[in-house]
């Protein structure tokens, strides 16, 4: 099941441990594109702030459309998790838990 990414992050305590894929509409071509599985890192519970205490992973994936990389980042805070998408809107990506 999609769920559509809201301006609040998803809950960590649902996300934590498990790998999600990601789902949005190119900006460029508006081809939708899907992503491998990505792992959601932990909350840095070590950090003196809640300015610092997000873990974040990275990854690219190529548009199949138009060939244009966009840019990945699976943050996770203790607010929850944050999927951004380099030139996509927050609210055209969709996230669901892979089992």
């Amino acid at each position: 099941m999609w769920i559509q990414q809201k301006s609040t992050p998803a809950p960590l305590d649902e996300l934590q441990g498990h790998t999600v894929g990601l789902k949005f509409e190119c900006n460029q071509c508006h081809t939708e594109v899907f992503t491998d599985s990505l792992g959601v890192p932990a909350a840095d519970h070590l950090a003196n702030s809640t300015e610092d205490d997000g873990q974040y992973e990275t990854e690219e994936i190529k548009c199949p459309g138009c060939d244009m990389t966009h840019a990945i980042t699976v943050k996770s805070t203790f607010d929850g998790v944050h999927f951004d998408v380099s030139d996509v809107q927050p609210e055209k990506v969709s996230y669901q838990i892979n089992h």
